[in-house]
């Protein structure tokens, strides 16, 4: 009898640390998806590049922006809680695809070649692409007049394609930087002809900041928009954003956000 209960009581510890097994393995094996927050309420890590005004910011201490209050708005819609994760451009889709982060918002421009590594959502702004040069440089009117000059580019981002390929058609050279202030500085420090940035951001930067120096020449060279990007297996999180978005966008939400920073139209 003694030998039955003690076969019995073994059985049930056995059980019962494997009952513990499963849930510290479930818990260990979605880092960073679906961390805890409250009762129950679902945080997710989104990677920013918080050196990109209007989009994403830091401004006396917090992280601001366009895409700060978007994801916001979208996690408060579909009920879960975000963290946000800061880093270079350039890191920000390689962190998805190795699970460090469970997706991002960085003005992220929906190209075909991204959606081969990671899902992106629906769009949310139109942007394009727009070369950049000193508010004295009178030689540079269009892509036309890039011959033997100097583009500074960030890397990682789609201004970075569009810049090694007008260098290989018009015989320019590019110089590469992690941020954009850096390529900023390099056009406006003469060390540089000309860069390539979204329309939005730099015509935000040369709105509020007369003393940049900088201007926009030509005509946008592309017409891109930016998407959220989550893991590609992470089809839950990819329907909470897209359902999301569509409610912020119905309810207007969306343009008074963009309205807040651009001071115009949303595009």
């Amino acid at each position: 009898m003694k030998k039955i209960g003690s076969l019995l009581v073994t059985a049930l510890l056995a059980l019962s640390i494997s009952a513990c097994g499963t849930t510290a393995d479930q818990t260990a094996g979605t880092s960073p998806d679906a961390a805890k927050s409250g009762e129950g309420t679902k945080k997710y890590v989104f990677g920013t590049d918080a050196t990109y005004p209007p989009f994403e910011f830091e401004k006396d201490g917090k992280y601001v922006g366009i895409d700060v209050e978007l994801i916001n708005a979208i996690a408060k819609e579909e009920g879960f809680e975000v963290e946000l994760k800061p880093m270079d451009f350039k890191g920000i889709i390689p962190a998805i695809t190795a699970k460090q982060l469970d997706g991002a918002i960085a003005g992220i421009s929906i190209t075909e070649e991204r959606k081969q590594v990671v899902a992106l959502s629906e769009p949310y702004y139109k942007a394009g692409l727009s070369l950049v040069v000193r508010e004295d440089n009178t030689e540079i009117k269009g892509p036309d007049d890039l011959k033997g000059k100097v583009i500074a580019i960030k890397k990682g981002t789609t201004g970075a394609k569009q810049a090694d390929e007008l260098a290989k058609k018009h015989g320019a050279q590019v110089k590469y930087f992690d941020d954009s202030p850096a390529m900023f500085q390099e056009v406006v420090n003469k060390n540089a002809d000309v860069t390539i940035e979204d329309y939005p951001v730099v015509s935000y930067k040369i709105a509020v900041d007369p003393a940049s120096k900088l201007k926009i020449v030509g005509d946008r060279l592309n017409g891109d928009f930016y998407g959220i990007a989550v893991s590609k297996d992470n089809t839950e999180l990819m329907k909470k954003i897209n359902d999301g978005l569509k409610k912020v966008k119905d309810s207007g939400k969306l343009d008074e956000i963009i309205n807040k920073y651009m001071k115009s139209e949303s595009k």
